[in-house]
């Protein structure tokens, strides 16, 4: 699906971020989720079985499925009131998919900006982990999170490519600081939360 499906899938973070936030009712978010889930599961495997079945083929189309099969189960997770846990171990075993991910940018193809995306995605995808099965009081925080990847590693990106300016060299460099700026902003606003976590102890 290309940039199509990063833009939706900034759609779907995006609502999911509200929805954590509180700004969103549950179900109503799930059922985009599932829309888009199921897109991104149908789509790719279409297009694995018709490409040349080379390796990298394959390894760039099945980074797909870890956001079909995540936003499937987000989606059924919200329409159906689960606890999550089946959902939070899931997402722990893509944090280690993601890391592999991410290095095999920075190694292979010398790529910062996709290298630093792969990061982000991996924490998102860890404070899920943390949120549904080690129960951490973290929502509106993954909320934050989830909202400022919704727009810089997702929906920005696709929107710029769709004109012609991703692939540019001084936006590459100016995403590179803008990746830097929020994982930095993430930093920050995770030092907060245990400062705040000291004082009410």
């Amino acid at each position: 699906m290309g940039y199509v499906g990063l833009l939706l899938s900034g759609a779907a973070l995006f609502l999911n971020s509200l929805a954590l936030l509180g700004k969103a009712e549950q179900k109503s978010v799930g059922l985009f989720n599932i829309f888009v889930g199921t897109l991104q599961v149908v789509i790719p495997f279409y297009l694995i079985v018709v490409s040349d079945q080379s390796n990298w083929a394959i390894y760039s189309y099945a980074a797909t499925f870890l956001f079909g099969l995540t936003y499937l189960y987000v989606g059924i997770t919200f329409m159906r009131g689960l606890n999550g846990e089946g959902l939070g171990w899931f997402c722990l075993w893509v944090v280690v998919v993601a890391i592999f991910y991410m290095i095999v940018s920075f190694v292979q193809f010398q790529d910062m900006v996709s290298g630093l995306t792969w990061m982000m995605w991996a924490l998102l995808w860890y404070l899920f982990f943390a949120l549904n099965v080690q129960k951490k009081p973290i929502e509106k925080y993954v909320g934050k999170v989830a909202f400022v990847q919704s727009w810089v590693t997702l929906t920005l990106p696709s929107l710029l490519y769709f004109i012609g300016l991703w692939e540019t060299t001084i936006v590459s460099y100016i995403w590179t600081g803008v990746c830097i700026v929020s994982i930095l902003y993430f930093i920050f606003q995770a030092r907060g939360i245990k400062e705040m976590s000291i004082q009410t102890n």
